[in-house]
């Protein structure tokens, strides 16, 4: 069933729909920063693109609120990204040795939004039940996405868009992506996982991200480990083609581990 948003698990535990934060009392057709309380501590846009610059100069990256539905700033706000959905001209395409894959229509800048990774919103017992119902054989699409805060906490979202999905669920693995994703805030603490690009993107270029995390994060921000010799029967082996290819897809043991 395609869904260009998320949805609620079958779990019942997260309703990424559900509006907890308040809005924005700006008054001007487009908020900025630092008078918006939305602007305040994150990340902003410039126009269609994300602002990279900081994120790499600093260990942690800062979030990104959008102006919400309760916000008084009007619909024309440029802090109202990836809210607005797809806007590019993407094609998915039958690729050589990765299966389907998805490819872009048009140029595509470094920095700009190109879609959500959207399905249903999980709970971690549920993602864990679903990942060890899979046979070997089957595509696993579930992706669990770790955000690391200051305090040392982890906050964890879990999407899986093998029933309820978009486009996002056709891109491939790659271990020199030209996409990156950032957890992006709208109406609560519920992420939108959205991918922008990392370099300018040609028209006929597959899109890729790496699904690890290791790209545009610290080093150590992935819960994925070297894999002991067995468990290598039970990994997916990488056809990305890149120079540094790890051989297989990524591993995240908490998942995968058995009761």
């Amino acid at each position: 069933q395609y869904s260009p948003d998320s949805v609620a698990g079958a779990d019942g535990e997260l309703d990424p729909t559900e509006v907890t934060f308040p809005g924005c009392p700006c008054r001007s057709s487009s908020c900025t920063a630092p008078e918006c309380p939305c602007l305040h501590h994150g990340h902003s846009y410039s126009g269609l693109c994300l602002r990279l610059a900081e994120q790499q100069q600093q260990h942690f990256s800062k979030p990104v609120f959008e102006c919400n539905s309760l916000c008084c700033c009007g619909e024309s706000c440029q802090n109202r990204l990836v809210q607005r959905g797809l806007q590019l001209r993407l094609q998915v395409f039958r690729t050589r040795s990765k299966g389907w894959g998805v490819r872009a229509l048009e140029p595509i800048p470094k920095g700009r939004f190109v879609c959500e990774y959207a399905g249903e919103v999980l709970g971690f017992a549920e993602a864990q039940r679903r990942i060890q119902a899979q046979n070997p054989q089957e595509p696993n699409y579930i992706i669990a996405v770790r955000e690391h805060l200051h305090d040392g906490q982890v906050m964890e979202t879990f999407v899986d868009p093998t029933r309820v999905g978009n486009v996002g669920r056709f891109l491939n693995h790659s271990c020199e992506p030209n996409l990156f994703m950032v957890p992006v805030r709208v109406d609560s603490m519920v992420p939108k996982l959205a991918l922008f690009a990392a370099a300018d993107i040609s028209a006929g270029e597959e899109l890729s991200y790496d699904y690890s995390g290791r790209f545009h994060n610290s080093p150590g921000a992935s819960r994925e480990h070297k894999p002991l010799e067995e468990e290598n029967s039970q990994r997916k082996p990488c056809y990305c083609g890149s120079r540094t290819c790890a051989s297989f897809l990524p591993w995240d043991s908490s998942l995968f581990s058995t009761p």
